[in-house]
């Protein structure tokens, strides 16, 4: 059935964890794909006051996807921005440095352990991969120094992913996309989207793509990626003359702040698989009745995938599904009014520019 299986593969994989200020719920699950690429990575305690959570959807390949999961949230705290604080500019820079750290002899051995090639080991090496633990956040990176060998040229994989976050600490909520995965906040039971789907049709992402010399057919950039931004995806990356955040495809996320107040009720981040079957607002309403009766929030994720899973191959409800659902305990600090409910803001139609960081009021 091509790059279907004759029967989808509904086994899911799951966790659940909490401290003083969230619990978090998280699932994924293979379903009709012949392949599992999403990945996901949730730190609870980044740091003594942080928590990050990100959702992942490869396409091509899985190498980086898993490659994000194991590293972004490393690149947030390594760059000198968190340490004073600048969360959003330092989340910004992490995407961007996927894309460097990606190239060369280092960046295609990652690839090819991460990649394909992992597939010699057993599961449950492969899950430790792909879905890093909470206790493995505060492993450093190096300097990621060059190394010699025979794919010192190596310019970054033709396989590439989407890359969802959300950055909690205290009141504030930034999220960063690049790519059609999605965040949306529920705040008394309405949901707001807090990222954009990057599709190639959008104006801001059609003008870059056209000055950078590409081009859109049947709407994919260069007839074939139907996402105008995405981590990896070298072969779009490839103008010397340009900067990484007007390529073709670009790695530079929009990022949204958010001032949390105490009508904000939980976060749910999910690959497209889940919002080709649902829209933000009927997911916030299954999400929020199913917490009545369910006491994981992981289970509640599952719920989901039986509610979008297609009965047949082909088709919506087909892709890998994989979801986070983090419920915010009453944000610590003076309290915020949520004052009028505002006019949430319309991926489709008020893009924003490359490389603008935009403070949302909800």
């Amino acid at each position: 059935m091509g790059i279907y299986l004759s029967s989808p593969k509904t086994d899911k994989v799951s966790e659940d964890g909490e401290n003083g200020r969230l619990r978090y719920g998280l699932s994924s699950m293979q379903g009709w794909r012949a392949t599992m690429e999403d990945a996901h990575a949730a730190y609870p305690d980044l740091d003594d006051s942080t928590s990050f959570f990100g959702v992942y959807d490869g396409h091509g390949g899985k190498a980086v996807a898993k490659f994000c999961a194991k590293y972004l949230h490393q690149q947030v705290l390594k760059h000198q921005a968190y340490a004073a604080g600048d969360l959003s500019t330092s989340v910004q820079k992490a995407f961007l440095r996927m894309d460097e750290m990606m190239r060369g002899q280092r960046g295609w051995r990652e690839l090819a352990i991460l990649g394909d090639k992992i597939e010699k080991f057993s599961g449950m090496i492969e899950g430790l991969i792909w879905s890093p633990r909470s206790g493995e956040a505060h492993v450093q990176t190096s300097d990621w120094h060059l190394e010699e060998g025979p794919h010192s040229d190596f310019q970054g994989p033709t396989c590439g992913s989407t890359a969802c976050v959300a950055i909690i600490r205290n009141r504030q909520l930034i999220v960063a996309n690049a790519g059609d995965s999605r965040c949306v906040i529920s705040r008394k039971g309405q949901a707001f989207d807090l990222s954009k789907d990057h599709k190639p049709e959008l104006e801001v992402e059609r003008d870059r793509i056209l000055k950078a010399g590409g081009f859109i057919q049947v709407g994919r950039v260069n007839g074939s990626l139907n996402l105008a931004r995405a981590i990896g995806d070298a072969e779009f990356k490839q103008n010397e003359s340009l900067p990484a955040e007007k390529q073709i495809v670009t790695a530079n996320p929009d990022v949204n702040m958010v001032e949390l107040c105490d009508d904000d009720e939980f976060l749910v981040l999910a690959c497209d698989g889940i919002w080709d079957c649902m829209s933000s607002q009927q997911l916030v309403d299954f999400v929020a009745g199913h917490l009545k009766t369910e006491t994981k929030l992981s289970a509640v994720c599952e719920r989901v995938f039986e509610r979008c899973l297609a009965p047949t191959a082909g088709g919506e409800g087909c892709d890998n599904m994989t979801m986070i659902i983090v419920q915010l305990n009453k944000p610590s600090g003076p309290r915020v009014s949520a004052g009028e409910q505002p006019a949430a803001s319309d991926p489709q139609s008020q893009p924003v520019e490359s490389s603008e960081k935009t403070e949302v009021t909800l």
